[in-house]
């Protein structure tokens, strides 16, 4: 009986083992794979802070999902990556500038000011000199830039576009500077 169980216990640690060894060769493969469909797909980036991220609306309701539906539905095959980040000054968009805009982004839809480098204790002029060194890697890349930070400053002072605090579009903002920028990106 105790050889039985030795067996029994054997298999069933072997068989563990091939199942790890299963998910870990997937799991490989997956990390080897991602990559390479992220950067096939990000042929437009949309670039910013929280209101390029969409703070306090959903995912499909910030304007880089509801400005790719208008293009889709306008025939356009094109992906918008949403790559805006609550909070990011405009020193932290440029530090991040190469991971958030791979290989194959033909546009980059800027949506950054000086907002947050004051609120957080930096000047304007500092916040001005790393949009243009944001604008300047991006033109060296050959990728076309599309200033959306003066759309969405137009939107901003309507009425009734501005969440509670002020600060963030609301879905009808959103919805708004994805139709005004919808005839800038193609």
């Amino acid at each position: 009986m105790l050889g039985l169980l030795s067996h029994i216990e054997f298999r069933d640690k072997v068989e563990t083992k091939m199942r790890f060894l299963k998910v870990l060769i997937f799991a490989s493969t997956l990390v080897a794979i991602l990559p390479l469909s992220n950067i096939a797909s990000a042929q437009i980036v949309a670039l910013g802070a929280s209101n390029v991220e969409g703070y306090g609306v959903g995912s499909t309701e910030a304007w880089p999902a509801q400005l790719e539906s208008m293009l889709r539905a306008k025939g356009s095959s094109a992906h918008i990556t949403n790559a805006g980040v609550f909070g990011d000054t405009t020193g932290q968009v440029l530090a991040r500038l190469s991971s958030a805009v791979p290989d194959g982004t033909k546009v980059v839809i800027l949506g950054i000011g000086a907002f947050n480098d004051v609120r957080t204790g930096g000047s304007a002029d500092v916040a001005q000199a790393n949009i243009v060194a944001i604008k300047r890697q991006l033109a060296g890349r050959g990728i076309r830039v599309v200033d959306a930070f003066g759309t969405m400053s137009s939107v901003m002072h309507q009425p009734g576009m501005l969440q509670a605090d002020h600060v963030h579009l609301t879905a009808e903002g959103h919805r708004r500077v994805a139709m005004q920028l919808a005839g800038s990106v193609r």
